[in-house]
């Protein structure tokens, strides 16, 4: 579990959000839904190098900080948790995240065993949930891991495709191309979303004054 600043905040949460009487499936609905409730889910805001301090700070982000967060909440209270990486297939319902890379946590519930919750769409995984692998936390599940030998220019493509029952088949395709250009220096330092992101809030703020 990564340091998090935030754990005195979060704990009277956790503990306002549960009731004694809750089972664990009760505890883990309850938290997921707060998760999707109280955090806005925008795509680009965070990276995977965004910590828990800075998600909870704006209150924002997607489906592997959602994960993530839902994690720690289950954790304080005794609950086993562990990530989940894969996809989420398109459906009428629209379901955020679909089509895409996809993550989400599961609880370990007594007399069931791992239970997938979803609190980027406040609900229970189910069969549009497609489970690639699980860890810890997104690393232990990063999509493309490891060490390339040999001559720059290849290209790594992974497809996913998900047929339905009337026929349409939907596909989604990660590329991942492998270069030995070496970029050239800059004098202006990269910021990432979250750094971005803030910045907007802070020339919002100053327009309204």
């Amino acid at each position: 579990q990564e340091y998090f600043e935030g754990l005195s905040e979060l704990r009277p949460v956790v503990e306002s959000e549960r009731k004694v009487e809750d089972t664990p499936y009760h505890t883990a609905l309850k938290f997921c839904s707060y998760v999707y409730k109280n955090f806005e889910y925008i795509k680009g805001v965070t990276t995977v190098e965004t910590t828990l301090d800075e998600i909870w700070e704006i209150r924002a982000g997607v489906c592997q900080d959602f994960a993530h967060l839902l994690m720690v909440m289950l954790r304080l209270v005794g609950i086993p948790a562990r990530y989940v990486s894969g996809y989420i297939c398109p459906n009428k319902d629209g379901m955020r995240g679909e089509g895409a890379t996809h993550a989400w946590a599961e609880a370990y519930l007594p007399g069931y065993g791992w239970l997938g919750i979803d609190p980027t769409n406040n609900c229970v995984a189910n069969e549009n949930h497609v489970r690639l692998a699980v860890g810890r936390n997104f690393s232990d599940c990063s999509p493309v891991k490891g060490v390339y030998k040999g001559a720059a220019g290849h290209r790594l493509e992974v497809s996913v495709s998900v047929g339905y029952e009337d026929g349409q088949v939907h596909e989604e395709k990660d590329i991942f191309t492998i270069s030995n250009d070496h970029p050239k220096p800059s004098t202006t330092a990269s910021r990432n979303s979250y750094a971005k992101y803030m910045e907007m809030i802070q020339q919002q703020q100053q327009q309204q004054q």
